[in-house]
Parts: structure tokens; C-alpha cells; sequence
């Protein structure tokens, strides 16, 4: 055996030697197996770059669709030429996840110089921090990479500032659809009454050929929309309905007829202080807690907003616009209780940090307010620049007893209050675009018409093996990727709530309970809040009629013409009812 020579004790030819008889037995070894054939072996396949995607064979059709957003990591709705910010706009992620999906194929823009009319044009190319954040977000594309809706029949309902969120947002655009394209029929000889299909809008084919179209549902075979823009869309926007059939001449601004806000805060706005120095004497003579807010009061301010009235003293003037007309019809405004929350609010219900005036200093800690969440509803045609912050601001001023009620009248009163107090409008965070509503017809009507396909009702079966389930309640589905949402930022409210109670139940709880009168508010140091986390110190608090004033809409307006040269452009000065001689 081989094995057992000891090739230690050879000398080198002895080793050469053996080393030639084993290659020459391994030569004939070899020799004696036939050759694999492999002339049947097919060769590896090539992978062709995939083809390039030809819109011309695909039918379109325009459609309205309604989606939501949670908007703290974008900087607002609409993308701006230039945008500089690091967060995208929801405008640039629908637009990604539209073109991503092929559902529209808008053309090239030209770059900023000359475009083919020999006129200056800007490029809508976004920044390196937005491209990177929408790559991230698994929407980064190759070649153009501009917002551009040219060919789209794009509109959209609202403009939401950054932080803004939206639950019923509406686009009208048209896509691309599932409608096979209709064919000719060469067995046909009289084609001059041949129409094209109904819902074929016209897309495809000339008016001369006879269409041969197969049947089509226009929403069971249709490509499901939904699904197809939740898949690629981040968790913190997702598509809710879609409407198969809007009017041609639908859009999506200038159809809508209301538009529904909530504002949401809590009660207590801000943690009280206990004991004297967390009371004062209001306005009206009554005793608050600091952080407690007055929901009656409010509700009465609330009121008063209500119908046709100039906002301009609830509004951030846009001089951009050249807006001179600042009337906008408030159909409801009233603050809505939406439910009693359980953490933090074991040491709200201690007598010293209670509402004073719906308890005395023996009743029983089981008896004071617990924390609640509020909204503000107002619902309008129409509304100005921050309109509804601007409302909030007032409102909450109300509430914690550093203004009347009676303020709204007098900012709505333009001959009293010609230009507007600088006062602090609320944060974004707590705003809602609620809904929009597009009504049937007749500017009166306040119920919604369009015939909106919600999601998990487009007649659609997932197959799971076990006979199908609801597309929205499947695995991974809208209401997996909304749950998943919620109980994240639960669980963070729930942990923060309940840190918040260990620490306030902690060490002596010594308070000055004595029932000494409360300062007037104007003789102490106000904190006051604005709608955020926290209240703000604003030392003796000055009223908000006695405020310093901005300039006039008209002054402000001028200035910025001026300054950009619009006072000669006659659109301009027809806008603004000037003589364009």
C-alpha cells in the first residue's frame, strides 16, 4: 500500500521515479472512461436589458383618488421648484410611486435655460438630501428624476403645510388602465356612425375605424389601484378609495365644495402647577387652573365663526398671490370631545393640580376633571393661508381664560380691526385635512356624490388556500400597515404617560392649598399655549387687540409688487381691480 512506504528514507531519483509511474497509471486510468458528451448541455442564457415600456400600448383613464398621510416627516403637500429642505414633499412620494408604477408616464421637462417656446423655464429637479430620503423610502428611479405632471390632467384638493397631516386628501389625474385597446373590424363597410367604447375616454384608435373592443368591467378588471400604491408608498401614506368615474371636467380644487379640519389638544393643554401659583382670576371673574382649558368658553368662540365673514385677520397674507378678497364661508365650528385618556393621568386627579372650577378644595380626587382629548371641526368652502391655526390660537387663548370669547367678533369686525394683531398662530403638528367633499350639484348640497371605491371593496380575491380573504384585512394588507403604525406610537404614548405618573407620585407632595385670591392675570408671569408640547412664558400677558399690528393687506400686497414688478402686469391689476390702461 501506499501508505506504508516511508518516502522519508528515498533519495530524490528514487522519488522522480515513482512520481512518473503514478502519472502514467493515472494517463491510462483516465484513458479507459469515454467522454462525457456535452454537446446537449444548452449554454447559459444571456439576460437581455428589459424592454423598454411603450405607453402607447396601454389605454388610460382619469380617475379621482383619495388618500390619508401622517405628515410630522414631510415639509408639507406640494413640491416647490428649489425645494432646499432635507424632508420630500407627500407631492414628490405620489409622484415617485405613480411613475414607479408606470400608472403615469409623464414627458421629459426641459432643463432650466431655454425651453422649445424660447421662454426661461426652471427645472423641478429635486436636491441630493430629498432624492437620498425617497431612496430610502425604496422610490429612487433612474434616468429623469423631475416632478413633472405635464399630460396627466393632474389637480389636486388642498395644500397642506409641512407637519400637516391629511386623511382625506383628493387628486384627479388620469392613469394608465387594464382596457385592452379596441381593434379594427375590417368585416365592417359603413363606419360613419361608429363611436369609441363608453369609458375609453377617447385614448385610443381613430374615430374612422370600427372598435372591436372584448368585454371589460370597468372596475372588477381593472388594475387595482389601491394595492398597486400601497406596495411602493411608505407606511405613513396610504391610498383609501378611488373614483372610476368623475365628471370631465372634474377637478379636484376647484370641484370640492367643503373641506373638513380637525385640530386636535388635550385638557389640560400643558402640565398645571399646584397649589395658589398655578391659579389665576380670568377675564370674566373666574378661577383657573393654569393648563385646564375652558371647553364652554371655547365652544362659544367657536360659534361665532361660523358663515360669511373676512378672515384676513385669521390668516398669514401670501402677497404672492396678490389675494384682495379675503371672504370665506364657515359652514360649522365647534370643539368635539373625542375620548377620556388613561395615562398620564393618575396625578391630574389630585386636588392640587384639579380644575377649580368644577370642584372645592375638600371634594374628592375620584370627582375632578380627568385628561381628555378635544378637537376643534370647522368646516368651510374655502380657507386662507394658516386659516385654521390662525382660529386655534384664538381659541385656546379662550379657553385658558387670557381672552374673551367675545375676541372673535372683534377680529372678524374689519372697520373695528382693520389690520391684524401679531399675534402667535398654533403648531402644525395637531392639524388634520379631515376630508373634502365634491357634491352632486348645486352649491348648497354638503354630501359627498363621487362614487368612491374604498379599499377591500373593489371585487377582488386574495387566494390564501382557504377560499380567499378581504384584500384590506389580509396579511400585509391596509389595515396590517395602519395597526402597525398606531401601536408603535401607542406603545411611546403609553410608556411616556406612565414615566410621567411614577415621577409625580414620587418623594412629599407638600402644596399650598390656601384659599387666598388668585393674582389678576395681567399682574403675574402667563404661560400660555399655542398648541404644542409645552406652554411658553410670555411674561405679563398683553391682550390681543392691544398687540402691535402688521401692516395692511393692501400695504404688504403693494410692497411685494413693487419689489417684483408686478404692478405693471396687467393680470395682476385686473386681479386686483386696478386700471390696466
Amino acid at each position: 500500500m501506499a501508505g506504508s512506504v516511508d518516502y522519508q528514507t528515498w533519495d530524490n531519483t528514487s522519488l522522480i521515479a515513482r512520481i512518473i509511474e503514478l502519472e502514467s497509471r493515472l494517463a491510462a486510468q483516465n484513458a479507459g472512461f469515454a467522454a462525457v458528451n456535452c454537446s446537449n448541455v444548452p449554454p447559459p442564457k444571456q439576460h437581455k436589458p428589459p424592454k423598454p415600456f411603450d405607453p402607447s400600448k396601454y389605454s388610460t383613464r382619469f380617475i379621482a383618488l383619495k388618500f390619508a398621510y401622517l405628515g410630522q416627516n414631510y415639509n408639507g403637500y406640494e413640491h416647490h421648484v428649489g425645494n432646499d429642505t432635507p424632508l420630500p414633499t407627500i407631492e414628490e412620494v405620489l409622484w415617485r410611486a405613480l411613475t414607479k408604477t408606470r400608472l403615469i408616464l409623464p414627458k421629459s421637462k426641459v432643463k432650466e435655460g431655454e425651453n422649445n417656446n424660447g421662454t426661461k423655464e426652471r427645472s423641478t429637479r429635486m436636491n441630493i438630501a430629498v432624492e437620498q430620503r425617497l431612496k430610502d423610502l425604496g422610490l429612487g428611479l433612474t434616468g429623469s428624476e423631475e416632478v413633472n405632471w405635464e399630460g396627466c390632467e393632474y389637480s389636486k384638493c388642498g395644500r397642506t403645510d409641512r407637519g400637516v397631516s391629511a386623511f382625506g386628501q383628493v387628486i384627479g389625474i388620469r392613469v394608465r388602465s387594464n382596457r385592452p385597446l379596441p381593434r379594427k373590424n375590417n368585416t365592417v363597410t359603413d363606419v360613419s356612425s361608429t363611436q369609441a367604447p363608453e369609458g375609453t375616454d377617447g385614448d385610443s384608435g381613430n374615430v374612422k375605424d370600427v372598435l372591436d373592443e372584448p368585454a371589460f368591467d370597468p372596475i372588477k378588471d381593472e388594475i387595482p389601484y389601491i394595492l398597486t400604491l400601497n406596495r411602493v408608498l411608505p407606511p405613513d401614506i396610504r391610498v383609501l378609495a378611488w373614483c372610476p368615474n368623475p365628471s370631465p371636467d372634474f377637478s379636484a380644487r376647484f370641484s370640492c365644495r367643503e373641506r373638513r379640519y380637525r385640530y386636535f389638544f388635550t385638557n389640560p393643554a400643558f402640565a398645571p402647577s399646584p397649589g395658589v401659583q398655578g391659579l389665576h382670576k380670568t377675564l370674566n371673574g373666574k378661577n383657573i387652573r393654569e393648563g385646564w382649558l375652558d371647553i364652554a368658553a371655547m365652544r362659544e368662540a367657536a360659534s361665532y365663526l361660523v358663515g360669511l365673514h373676512d378672515f384676513r385677520n385669521f390668516c398669514k397674507v401670501d402677497p404672492t398671490k396678490q389675494i384682495t378678497n379675503f371672504e370665506r364661508r364657515v359652514f360649522h365650528a365647534d370643539i368635539t370631545e373625542v375620548t377620556s385618556l388613561n395615562a398620564p393621568a393618575a396625578f391630574l386627579k389630585d386636588i392640587p393640580f384639579s380644575y377649580p372650577s368644577q370642584r372645592n378644595e375638600q371634594s374628592s380626587p375620584t370627582n375632578v376633571s380627568p385628561l381628555k382629548l378635544y378637537t376643534f371641526d370647522v368646516n368651510g368652502s374655502a380657507f386662507l393661508w394658516h386659516q385654521v391655526r390662525h382660529l386655534i390660537a384664538i381659541l385656546i387663548l379662550v379657553g385658558q381664560g387670557l381672552e374673551s370669547p367675545s375676541i372673535v367678533k372683534e377680529l372678524l369686525d374689519i372697520e373695528k380691526c382693520p389690520t391684524k394683531p401679531k399675534y402667535e398662530m398654533a403648531v402644525d403638528a395637531p392639524l388634520v385635512l379631515w376630508d373634502c367633499i365634491f357634491p352632486a350639484e348645486g352649491p348648497d348640497s354638503r354630501k359627498d356624490a363621487l362614487d368612491w371605491i374604498y379599499a377591500g371593496e373593489q371585487p377582488r380575491i386574495i387566494d390564501d388556500g382557504k377560499g380567499g380573504e378581504i384584500e384590506k384585512y389580509k396579511r400585509d394588507g391596509l389595515i396590517d400597515n395602519l395597526w402597525e403604525v398606531w401601536r408603535q406610537k401607542k406603545i411611546d404614548e403609553v410608556l411616556a404617560g406612565s414615566l410621567l405618573d411614577v415621577v409625580a407620585a414620587q418623594g412629599s407632595m407638600r402644596f399650598d392649598l390656601a384659599t387666598r385670591e388668585p393674582p389678576e392675570i395681567t399682574q403675574r408671569i402667563t404661560r400660555a399655549f399655542y398648541g404644542g408640547n409645552i406652554s411658553k412664558s410670555v411674561g405679563s400677558y398683553v391682550p390681543v387687540m392691544k398687540k402691535p399690528r402688521m401692516d395692511s393687506v393692501e400695504v404688504i400686497n403693494a410692497r411685494y409688487a413693487e419689489r417684483r414688478g408686478l404692478n405693471k402686469d396687467p393680470d395682476i391689476l385686473q386681479q386686483r381691480g386696478d386700471s390696466v390702461d
